[in-house]
């Protein structure tokens, strides 16, 4: 039997961000990749993405999407089967990010939505990708979601709670991963969470950033089915 599996993208990303990784585990998986454009608090979207995911599922999500994914766990812990991880972090912003967020929030309302630029791509993917199919894929993205899409998500992602405390209370199955290059969360935030949470498995991806469903999809994929399996 397939499980059930919700696939949480991250910010100014839409389906196309988990599409590989969704396609390889189609055999064991029964894979949806939930809109998280539409609300403009973690809450929220936590609260719209149960009402429409069946009754129990794995629950997988990268950054923002892993925001969702401890909310989803504050919200009705007992749906969640097992929990994946990618590259997210379990504490707010610091006061420098948060103040990066809000000024991007105001250029976006002033007209200046540049979405995902070529001087961005660097943080958020591998330098071997910035110049090819990956890089003009995350660009494509990133204009589809868009700067009403965006503004809200960076509010969302502003007012959310620290899930630190949260960690110890996780009981199920958890798989964390990152990208051993990602600049965005570094790795220290997964190992953080990893260490929070009993039992959790930690794995650092080689030679990727912030990405990896997208820069390193059959490890992904290969990661995701082992934790399915296991």
């Amino acid at each position: 039997m397939r499980v059930p599996l919700l696939l949480l993208p991250g910010l100014l990303c839409d389906e196309r961000m988990w599409r590989g990784p969704a396609a390889a585990l189609a055999t064991v998986a029964e894979p949806w990749i939930p809109d998280l454009t539409a609300d403009d608090s973690i809450a929220a979207m936590a609260a719209r993405v149960l009402a429409a995911a069946p009754p129990r599922f794995a629950l997988a999500g990268l950054s923002m999407g892993g925001y969702v994914a401890f909310e989803i766990l504050r919200q009705q812990p007992g749906r969640v089967q097992r929990l994946a991880l990618f590259d997210t972090s379990a504490a707010p912003d610091s006061a420098e990010r948060a103040r990066q967020r809000r000024m991007g929030i105001a250029a976006s309302g002033q007209g200046r939505f540049a979405g995902v630029t070529r001087q961005l791509l660097p943080r958020l993917i591998h330098a071997r990708h910035v110049g090819g199919p990956v890089g003009r894929e995350v660009q494509a993205m990133a204009a589809r979601v868009g700067a009403q899409a965006y503004r809200r998500q960076q509010a969302a992602i502003l007012g959310r709670p620290d899930s630190r405390p949260l960690l110890p209370s996780i009981d199920i199955p958890a798989l964390v991963v990152v990208g051993a290059d990602d600049v965005m969360t570094p790795p220290s935030e997964s190992e953080v969470i990893a260490a929070g949470i009993r039992g959790a498995t930690l794995h650092r991806i080689p030679d990727c950033g912030h990405l990896p469903p997208m820069e390193a999809p059959e490890r992904t994929a290969a990661l995701l089915r082992d934790w399915l399996l296991a």
